[in-house]
């Protein structure tokens, strides 16, 4: 069994597929609900991999980690919001609510909606640690779990803000979802950004045990990283490793 990251479960989701097609009798169970659950039921041995989109934190390397592809992290809006870049220091005056009419950065006369990420949420993490924001900053209007939920949420309304996974949001935004997503520091949010290196909010998607690996687990997980998934791997909008 392997729980954790929303952003990883689909992609291990489509890997296992594979993966139970070449060893016949092989039932791979994928279940989410956030990076620190991966972390937590990995520990506990409620799981026997745990999915993690982040790199280990100091506190967490009793366990061992292997990334299989990369992600970008990127601020999105509504389609039709004239808005179509803000600064670092914009977003962070929105998040905090220093800035909460979108008159005041270029756009329409309305109010913000503020949309974060639950806590655990590695995405939260890594927006917060780029952003140098605490989360009891964050005046958020409505807070969501997975990127598909953020995404809706900003589609559905033509005033919100979110972050979530590039990956998704291209995807997305590509079979007419009504998201954009806006660039960061001036670089476009895209994958080819995040696989050049040049995007700056990017993360590692891991596995992590907490043991050297054997048998099934180990060869899950050799798979996982091989060059065999890079089509899958592609298909849910990541970078992989290895071209």
């Amino acid at each position: 069994m392997l729980t954790g990251s929303s952003t990883v479960a689909p992609l291990i989701g489509e890997i296992a597929k594979q993966f139970e097609a070449q060893h016949p009798g092989v039932r791979v169970d994928v279940q989410s609900g956030g990076s620190s659950r991966g972390v937590a039921d990995t520990r506990r041995g409620l799981a026997d991999i745990g999915m993690v989109s982040r790199d280990l934190k100091t506190g967490e390397q009793d366990l061992t980690a292997f990334t299989i592809a990369r992600d970008g992290i990127c601020v999105i809006v509504h389609r039709d919001n004239p808005v179509t870049s803000l600064t670092d220091d914009q977003i962070v005056a929105i998040y905090t609510d220093r800035i909460n009419n979108w008159k005041e950065v270029g756009g329409s006369d309305a109010p913000i909606t503020v949309v974060n990420k639950a806590e655990g949420r590695s995405t939260l993490e890594l927006f917060v640690s780029h952003f140098d924001l605490d989360n009891a900053q964050i005046k958020a209007d409505a807070v969501i779990g997975d990127n598909e939920q953020g995404i809706k949420t900003v589609a559905g309304n033509p005033n919100a803000i979110s972050y979530v996974s590039v990956g998704t949001a291209e995807y997305d935004a590509t079979h007419d979802v009504a998201i954009k997503l806006l660039p960061l520091a001036g670089i476009a949010a895209s994958i080819e950004n995040v696989r050049a290196g040049t995007f700056p909010l990017s993360r590692p998607l891991n596995l992590v045990v907490t043991s050297e690996p054997t048998g099934i687990v180990e060869e899950f997980i050799a798979f996982a990283r091989s060059r065999d998934v890079n089509e899958i791997i592609l298909e849910q909008y990541f970078v992989p490793l290895s071209q």
